[in-house]
């Protein structure tokens, strides 16, 4: 049984899946598993990844095939049953980690004998990047509380070191695939030790650095309500202010939108969480102050601040970090 399964969901990524898989097979860590996920790729991408692994004979590699295009919660899914490994990966296949991902994880999760192991992470803007850093926390509960829930941090599936023992009787949700990172949520409400790597370990691939805003599709909508109403009941012990904080950060990003209409969605969804802005001290004061000024009606303002921050601030930032 090897320490460690890679799981990696391939679809339409023929310009990163060389790039990835060439960093996955260059790992320092030896005793790994890597699979592959092919979910029905129209493009070149299970070729360029078969031609970079076939130099790597000595690498435990398995490839899955999905006869039909079935998305990203069911690639996973299909990773996770074929995996043996002591912890599970799931790494992006247009993304790509550091040499010593692994070793680094796996090191710091044996010495804690922690469930789940994170690390910082870079977010990769082409030839610029910026350091993302994480809270640091040995309680699983304190992670998912303050960290998940609240807003300190994120639950990407893969900057995360995972015992594979914590994902029985827990998949992926098939079909529904915006918010399907949440799937981290309910894994880690079984978890007890937690533990932190401080270094920047994994590159998450963000090209369209121009971007204004996230824009969701009706069907985008649809799947991030399944995702938050499929993970509500698992927190019923969740100490209630943890359960709206979770609300709140789950419609935080309509406010991030300059779209009037993602303003009206803002205000339709939860409204019974916006009560408990002002006490969610996990989130950065300015957060709290957008959401107290969506709460007032004050769209304006939130407008202005969207602007400035994501688009004069960040931007800046971005051009400023090679």
């Amino acid at each position: 049984m090897p320490k460690v399964s890679v799981i990696v969901p391939v679809y339409k990524v023929e310009a990163f899946a060389g790039r990835c898989a060439e960093a996955l097979m260059q790992q320092s860590f030896e005793d790994a598993e890597f699979i592959f996920v092919d979910d029905a790729s129209p493009d070149g991408s299970m070729d360029i990844i078969s031609r970079v692994t076939e130099r790597f004979p000595d690498r435990t590699v398995k490839f899955l095939v999905h006869e039909t295009n079935k998305g990203l919660p069911a690639a996973r899914n299909t990773g996770l049953a074929e995996a043996c490994g002591e912890y599970v990966w799931h790494c992006d296949s247009d993304d790509w980690p550091e040499h010593d991902f692994i070793e680094e994880m796996y090191a710091a999760a044996a010495a804690a004998d922690a469930d789940i192991a994170y690390c910082d992470f870079w977010l990769d803007y082409g030839d610029r990047r910026r350091y993302m850093s994480n809270p640091g926390y040995t309680r699983a509960k304190d992670m998912l509380e303050q960290g998940f829930l609240a807003g300190a941090m994120k639950y990407n599936v893969w900057n995360k070191l995972i015992k594979r023992e914590l994902y029985e009787g827990i998949s992926f949700p098939e079909g529904h695939s915006m918010g399907e990172d949440m799937t981290i949520i309910a894994v880690a409400a079984k978890a007890v030790k937690a533990v932190h790597v401080p270094k920047a370990l994994y590159h998450y691939v963000k090209l369209n650095s121009n971007a204004f805003s996230n824009t969701f599709s009706q069907r985008h909508l649809e799947d991030i309500r399944f995702n938050i109403d499929r993970i509500m009941p698992l927190l019923e012990g969740v100490p209630e202010e943890f359960r709206a904080f979770f609300k709140l950060n789950a419609k935080l990003p309509f406010l991030f939108s300059g779209d009037g209409s993602q303003y009206r969605l803002w205000k339709e969804w939860f409204p019974e969480s916006n009560a408990w802005i002002s006490r969610n001290v996990f989130q950065p004061r300015r957060t709290r102050m957008v959401q107290q000024w969506a709460a007032c009606g004050l769209w304006p303002l939130v407008r202005l601040y969207s602007f400035l921050i994501d688009k004069v601030f960040y931007g800046l930032l971005i051009r400023l970090r090679k």
